[in-house]
């Protein structure tokens, strides 16, 4: 059964899930790339610090949603805009994320959809059965 989270303390599009679940033996939890945009669809902030501390808290929505936490991470990968600072993004994330390691890809990209966007983070996480 696949099941599409958009909780409601995100902002909703209709072009894109903020989550979608799959339910089997085990659960799948696929995240969309998240932004550093707060409830209201703004962006937060024009630094990569804030942005990033954004996305992952948006990231943990959609875990929450699910029933999961950083701990069910198995994969994240982050898109941050070429030039931007990486060691701000990263102390962003050792602040909201904490200490969960996971598999992890950066990739810097030219752009996001979004031009004000300087980071967009996904994850896949896996549940246990239910």
């Amino acid at each position: 059964m696949i099941t599409h989270l958009n909780p409601a303390t995100l902002h909703h599009n209709p072009a894109f899930s903020q989550g979608v679940l799959l339910d089997g033996p085990g659960r799948l939890l696929v995240v969309g790339g998240q932004n550093g945009v707060g409830p209201d669809g703004q962006v937060v902030a024009a630094d990569v610090h804030a942005q990033t501390a954004q996305a992952l808290r948006n990231v943990l929505a959609v875990l929450a949603a699910a029933g999961a936490t950083q701990e069910h991470v198995v994969k994240m990968t982050v898109h941050l805009v070429a030039g931007a600072d990486v060691a701000a993004g990263y102390a962003a994330a050792q602040e909201v994320w904490g200490a969960h390691p996971t598999a992890l890809t950066v990739l810097q990209v030219a752009g996001l959809g979004r031009p004000e966007c300087l980071v967009e983070i996904e994850a896949l996480a896996y549940l246990p059965a239910a």
